[in-house]
């Protein structure tokens, strides 16, 4: 069925002990797409990839990845999936290459289609050049994409990334990022949980904002950041001394209420018409004479959508799953 969901979830239940992990947690991800799971420290994203990576067992719900239900056929589904976990699982003694070999060996390839197989993935992320090298000599970015490599031996149609580009710089994220965007260009399904909104907002054709073993949320990053108002308009003051007068002038063209922040030398409001709304600040701000530090237009982020949802910033650190 060409419109399947690559994986699906219906009320999914994990409790440890009188602590419930999932609560009812649903989710339904397109095939070839990056579909992004976001949540605080504890909201249960690590439960939910472990369950529909048939590394734990669910206590209520449904769930299939690649048309296979988790549950009643995990070695059919793990055949199907690759995993890549938020710690490095490569050996930094091997090479980049007998990495991969090893890998397509536990996968029970055969050893000269395990070698072409090594050969073809570290051409495909770009380590061809370093292959026969101690992987303890690559750097953070490297180890990362080895890592996807890895979880790529056996051409899944589903790949589960949990927090993959965790203390990374940002040359090694972006490294991360243009290897995911290829593996998707490729037909790869990916569910991806992160702590960087911004990652988030670059790679996920859609986002499930999940707190408290639910997900409260869902949709495209620009639907999401829709729902907490459109642009907005803000305007930095050289001293408070004109806040009132600054205030007055931007409630003009706002749809919504006006705040003053950051030691009250900064106004900021929502507007409809970015443009206009930005002209008439403008001219306004020039006949009272008023000089601005600097006045911008700006879109909601993922990171105050996330503040509004949940009542909390993301936190930098996963939960721990029993």
């Amino acid at each position: 069925m060409v419109d399947q969901p690559a994986v699906l979830a219906e009320g999914l239940i994990k409790s440890y002990g009188e602590k419930r992990a999932l609560d009812g947690f649903d989710l339904s991800v397109a095939p070839g797409s990056v579909h992004g799971l976001l949540g605080p420290n504890g909201a249960g994203k690590t439960t939910a990839v472990r369950i529909l990576a048939t590394l734990l067992r669910l206590d209520g719900g449904r769930a299939e990845v690649a048309g296979l239900d988790v549950a009643r056929q995990p070695a059919l589904v793990r055949a199907k999936i690759g995993l890549v976990g938020q710690s490095a699982a490569v050996d930094e003694v091997l090479s980049g290459r007998q990495n991969l070999e090893m890998f397509g060996r536990l996968y029970h390839l055969g050893p000269a289609v395990a070698r072409r197989r090594a050969d073809e993935l570290l051409d495909y992320f770009g380590l061809a050049d370093t292959g026969s090298k101690a992987v303890k000599s690559y750097s953070g970015g490297m180890r990362r994409r080895l890592d996807l490599a890895a979880g790529m031996i056996l051409r899944p149609a589903v790949l589960f990334l949990d927090e993959p580009t965790t203390g990374l710089d940002p040359r090694g994220r972006n490294e991360v990022w243009e290897a995911m965007r290829a593996l998707v260009a490729a037909g790869t399904t990916v569910l991806l949980t992160t702590q960087y909104l911004d990652e988030a907002d670059q790679l996920a054709d859609r986002i499930s904002v999940i707190d408290t073993g639910k997900v409260i949320a869902e949709g495209p990053p620009s639907q999401l950041k829709s729902t907490i108002g459109g642009d907005r308009i803000e305007v930095v003051l050289r001293t408070p001394a004109h806040l009132e007068t600054v205030v007055g002038i931007v409630a003009k063209v706002a749809t919504g209420e006006v705040e003053s922040i950051v030691d009250d030398r900064t106004v900021s409001a929502p507007v409809s018409d970015r443009v206009a709304a930005l002209t008439e600040v403008v001219r306004a701000l020039s006949d009272a004479g008023i000089e601005a530090e600097d006045i911008s237009l700006r879109r909601p982020t993922l990171d105050e959508v996330f503040l509004q949802l949940t009542g909390h910033r993301a936190e930098k650190k996963e939960e721990v799953a029993a």
